[in-house]
């Protein structure tokens, strides 16, 4: 039991951190996707005129995951800008739906007036033109705006970043009613999946057993010093592990490979409709419907109180899939990426039309 405490309060440190959706090689490969469809349009011509010389939607996808620290290398002036005049940057890249739901709703409980839907609506707003103090409180500039628009328009596709789990005292998901119901007491918040945890090792004995869908990974280096996490957050999972496993089905190894190969497959995507102000709505609900297969005969263990590095508490969840859980996990996750490569260059063209 004392094993397990420390196990737990272990992976409770990498739980707490920010999320980072698709993980660089996924957010790369929806902005490479959209670069592709985009080429030869009045939608790439704008896009060239807002980047920099050399920049590209690939290339600019993962900048607003960089701007939380400095593992893309030193922060430029622009992201030190960036994070000043937005302080709550990081919540701009999710919402906490309940993923029974199956719409999102202005003001209900999980959403925010700085969540996903509402940055990617005032994006849209701002690259159109409408740049008003309703449409654009946060000020953000065209360059700013198309950088988020890229990376949100990824994020919004990752099921955990809007589909969330709530969790009874009895290990039950449950959907709370209002904001108020999620008192940490009898209603608790997974933060989008972080605090439950996979048993690392029994998701390698998965996966090894699935080798005849899921090719072997090339081995790597192991870094010495560096302890090996024994669990895994399912939001991490989802963030990158799905990516990987996407990646290996179709035996791709970059992210303009993977979008190559996904637009020669000749995707059925379906195209948003309608008012562009509505099109995150619109993504959101794809989410939340895809959600569900994600939670699809998923199980969680006891509740473990966890201590944080600022004495708070919080709380984690061991968690259990199904055995095959790798094979349809990675099926949606290429099928996501695929998505919002698509979605972002219908957006952009619709834009710039």
């Amino acid at each position: 039991m004392k094993k397990l405490v420390c196990v737990l309060a272990l992976a409770g440190a990498f739980a707490s951190t920010d999320a980072l959706a698709w993980g660089n090689d996924g957010h790369r490969a929806v902005g490479a996707i959209a670069d592709k469809l985009i080429k030869g349009t009045r939608a790439e011509q704008q896009v060239k005129a807002i980047l920099l010389p050399g920049e590209t939607l690939e290339s600019i996808a993962t900048w607003p995951d960089c701007v939380k620290g400095n593992w893309c290398g030193p922060q430029t002036p622009d992201m030190v800008e960036y994070v000043n005049a937005n302080p709550k940057h990081s919540e701009y890249h999710y919402t906490d739906v309940p993923f029974q739901l199956d719409h999102y709703h202005d003001g209900a409980a999980g959403t925010a007036d700085d969540d996903i839907v509402q940055t990617l609506k005032q994006a849209i707003a701002v690259l159109q033109g409408k740049d008003t103090p309703a449409t654009n409180p946060h000020k953000f500039t065209p360059r700013q705006a198309l950088i988020l628009l890229t990376h949100m328009t990824g994020d919004i596709h990752q099921p955990l970043h809007v589909g969330a789990a709530f969790v009874d005292k009895d290990g039950k998901f449950v959907v709370p009613k209002t904001k108020a119901e999620i008192d940490e007491t009898a209603i608790f918040d997974s933060r989008g999946g972080n605090n439950l945890l996979m048993d690392d090792a029994k998701l390698a004995g998965l996966v090894a057993n699935l080798s005849s869908v899921i090719p072997p990974e090339e081995a790597k280096p192991v870094k010495e010093g560096v302890p090996k996490a024994l669990t895994k957050p399912f939001h991490s999972y989802w963030d990158s592990t799905t990516v990987n496993y996407a990646f290996r089905r179709i035996q791709t190894r970059t992210p303009e490979k993977f979008a190559q190969a996904a637009i020669d497959s000749k995707p059925d995507v379906a195209r948003s409709t309608g008012d562009l102000a509505t099109w995150p709505y619109q993504w959101a609900d794809d989410a939340l419907a895809v959600s569900k297969q994600v939670f699809d005969g998923v199980t969680v263990g006891k509740i473990t109180p966890q201590t944080g590095k600022k004495g708070e508490t919080y709380y984690t969840w061991s968690l259990e899939v199904p055995q095959n859980y790798p094979v349809p996990s990675s099926a949606i996750a290429k099928t996501q990426l695929i998505k919002g490569g698509y979605h972002l260059a219908q957006v952009l063209q619709a834009i710039y039309q």
